[in-house]
C-alpha cells in the first residue's frame, strides 16, 4: 500500500523549515564548544597551567630487550654445532 501524499501549505513548509533551522542552530552552538581554535601559534596557557605534581611516578621496564653480545655468541655456537 502506498501512502497518499498530502499537499502542505506554504505556511506549513515555512514552519517546518524554521524548526529545522532552530535545531541546526542548537547543534552548532552545542558543538562549537568542542571545536579547537586554529592559529599559527600554539596556545601556551594550557602548558603553563599544567601541574606536573599530579603525574604518577612510573618505573619503565623494557619488555623485549635486545640480546647481549654474549647471548648472540652462545646462539651462534649452539646453531653451528649439530
Amino acid at each position: 500500500m502506498q501512502r497518499e501524499r498530502t499537499k502542505t501549505s506554504a505556511s506549513e513548509r515555512e514552519s517546518i523549515d524554521k524548526g529545522k533551522n532552530r535545531q541546526l542552530d542548537k547543534n552548532r552552538s552545542f558543538f562549537s564548544s568542542f571545536t579547537a581554535k586554529m592559529s599559527d601559534k600554539p596556545d601556551m596557557t594550557e602548558i603553563a597551567r599544567f601541574d606536573k605534581t599530579k603525574l604518577k611516578k612510573t618505573e619503565t621496564k623494557e619488555k623485549n630487550p635486545l640480546p647481549t653480545k654474549e647471548t648472540i655468541e652462545q646462539e651462534r655456537k649452539g646453531d653451528a654445532t649439530p
